[in-house]
C-alpha cells in the first residue's frame, strides 16, 4: 500500500524510479483531495503511476470486493497497467479482463475478487451484465485514455456500466490529448484540471519530410533506414493492407521487424511486442494502434510512412519518441506530389544520402512453456540457459516472465542448438518446451 511515504518509496525502488516528475507530484496532491481529476499530460510521462499512488490509498485491505475499477480502450493498455500493479507489489489482487481473452480464463481468475480490476468496455460491461462480481464496493473510477473509451464505439457500453456504479467517490480520467470532450453520464462536476499539454511541438522532436519521387515509397523507406542504421523505431501506416505490403517488401530486404495492428490475433501481437522489445526485430511496423498505450522503450525515432489523417493521430505517434529528457526525429514520408495536412507544421527536409551498414539481426526470441504460476523466475531461466546451454553473459538477451510462460532472446545463430539441447528439461519442477518464436 502506499499509505505512507515510506510505502510510496518502497514501491518507486521497487520500479527503480527514484524521484517524481512534476505532474507526478502535483496529481497525487490534487488526487488526494479531489472529487473529480483530470489529467493531461504527453505520452510517457508517467500518468499511469500518477493516478495508482493515490489511488492505492482509497483501499481496504479488509474488503474482499472490487474496489477500483480502471477502463481502458485497449487491451495492450489494460495488459501494461496490470503489470504495473503487480511490479509495485502493493499485495493487493488486480487482473485485466479484455476481449480476445479466454472468457473461462476471466471467470476463474475473479472467483477470487480482485482488488482492482482493469478492463475494456466490451468485456466489463459482459461481466456486469452476467453479474460475476459485487459493484457496491466500486469506488474509484479511472477512465484512462479517456477520450479513446469515450468516442461513439463505446458509448453505449461506458454509459451501462458507469450507471451501475452507484458508490463512486473518486473519479479519474487521463488523456494525452487535449480536445476531447466528456459525455454527461460520466458525471464529471467540476473537475480539476491538470494540463500539462503545452501544445507547442516538443523542443527535443525534430520533424523532418523525405520527399519521394514516386508514389510508391518502399524504396525511399529502405534508403531512410540504412541512413538510420541499426536504431530501433516505428514506422506507422493508416491501414492493415498497407503493413502487409510494406512488409512483404522489409523481408525481402533482410529488415528485421514485427507487425502490429488491430486485425491481428492478441497473442501475436503481444509475440511482436516482445520481439521488438528484445531487439529481435529492428523495427515495429504499426497501425496507430501502437501510438499509445503499449509497453515500449523510448524511441530516437519514428517514420510516418503514409501521411496520419487528423493532428490527434500525429501527435500521439510522435509521443513515442522525444519523450521526458531525450531527442528525437519524425520522418514524414511524402510523395513529392502529395500535400502535406495543414497540422504539420515547421518540418525540414532530410538529408538521407549519408548510408549506415545496417548489421544482420543479432537476436532470435525463445518461448518457454513455464511461468510464474510454474514458481519459476528469471534467475532459474538464466540459470538454465548459463549451465546446460553453456551460453555467456554477453549472450543472454532480455528476459520476459509471464504467468504462464516467458520469453528470453538469445544469439539467432546459437537458437535452433538451444531449442534441441534445452526443451523438456526441467526448470523447478516442470518440464518446459522451448521452441523460436
Amino acid at each position: 500500500m502506499a499509505n505512507t511515504i515510506k510505502d510510496q518509496e518502497d514501491i518507486l525502488a521497487k520500479l527503480n524510479i527514484y524521484e517524481l516528475n512534476e505532474m507526478q507530484n502535483e496529481a497525487i496532491s490534487v488526487i488526494d483531495t479531489t472529487t473529480n481529476t483530470v489529467i493531461l499530460s504527453p505520452t510517457g510521462t508517467g500518468k499511469t503511476l500518477a493516478f495508482l499512488l493515490p489511488t492505492l490509498k482509497l483501499i481496504d485491505p479488509d474488503n474482499k470486493e472490487i474496489q477500483v475499477l480502471i477502463l481502458v480502450p485497449s487491451r495492450e493498455l489494460a495488459i501494461q497497467i496490470e503489470q504495473v500493479i503487480r511490479e509495485m507489489g502493493t499485495g493487493f489482487k488486480v487482473n485485466a479482463v479484455y476481449g480476445g481473452r479466454s472468457m473461462a480464463k476471466d471467470k476463474i481468475e475473479l472467483k477470487h475478487t480482485p482488488s482492482i480490476l482493469i478492463g475494456t468496455p466490451g468485456r466489463i460491461a459482459d461481466h456486469f451484465a452476467n453479474d460475476r462480481f459485487s459493484k457496491d464496493s466500486i469506488k474509484a473510477l479511472i477512465l484512462d485514455e479517456f477520450d479513446k473509451s469515450l468516442e461513439v464505439g463505446f458509448e453505449y457500453e461506458m454509459r451501462g456500466i458507469i450507471n451501475q456504479l452507484p458508490n463512486i467517490s473518486k473519479r479519474i480520467l487521463t488523456s494525452a490529448t487535449q480536445e476531447a470532450e466528456v459525455p454527461d453520464f460520466v458525471r464529471l462536476h467540476n473537475p480539476k484540471v491538470l494540463n500539462y499539454l503545452t501544445g507547442k511541438k516538443s523542443k527535443k522532436l525534430d520533424i523532418k519530410t523525405v520527399v519521394t519521387p514516386v508514389k510508391n515509397k518502399n524504396q525511399t523507406l529502405l534508403d531512410l533506414l540504412h541512413h538510420i542504421g541499426n536504431e530501433p523505431g516505428i514506422i506507422f501506416c493508416n491501414l492493415k493492407d498497407s503493413i502487409q505490403h510494406v512488409s512483404d517488401f522489409l523481408t525481402k530486404h533482410k529488415i528485421a521487424h514485427s507487425c502490429f495492428s488491430g486485425g491481428m490475433e492478441q497473442r501475436d501481437r503481444e509475440r511482436s511486442l516482445i520481439k521488438f522489445r528484445n531487439g529481435t526485430s529492428q523495427v515495429l511496423l504499426a497501425t496507430d494502434l501502437a501510438a499509445r498505450g503499449i509497453d515500449i522503450p523510448e524511441m530516437k525515432y519514428i517514420i510516418h510512412y503514409e501521411l496520419p489523417q487528423r493532428i490527434e493521430e500525429f501527435t500521439h505517434r510522435n509521443g513515442r519518441t522525444a519523450r521526458v529528457n531525450a531527442k528525437g526525429t519524425a520522418y514524414v514520408l511524402k510523395w513529392e506530389k502529395e500535400s502535406l495536412p495543414e497540422f504539420i507544421k515547421n518540418t525540414s527536409n532530410a538529408d538521407i544520402s549519408n548510408k549506415e551498414k545496417v548489421k544482420p539481426r543479432y537476436w532470435e526470441t525463445l518461448f518457454i512453456s513455464g511461468g510464474r504460476k510454474d514458481k519459476i523466475s528469471k534467475g532459474d531461466i538464466a540459470g538454465l540457459f548459463f549451465k546446460q546451454g553453456n551460453l555467456t553473459k554477453d549472450q543472454l538477451g532480455v528476459i520476459e516472465l509471464k504467468q504462464d510462460c516467458a520469453f528470453i532472446s538469445v544469439p539467432a545463430t546459437e537458437a535452433k542448438e538451444l531449442v534441441e539441447k534445452l526443451s523438456d528439461r526441467r526448470l523447478k519442477n516442470k518440464k518446459v518446451r522451448i521452441s523460436i518464436v
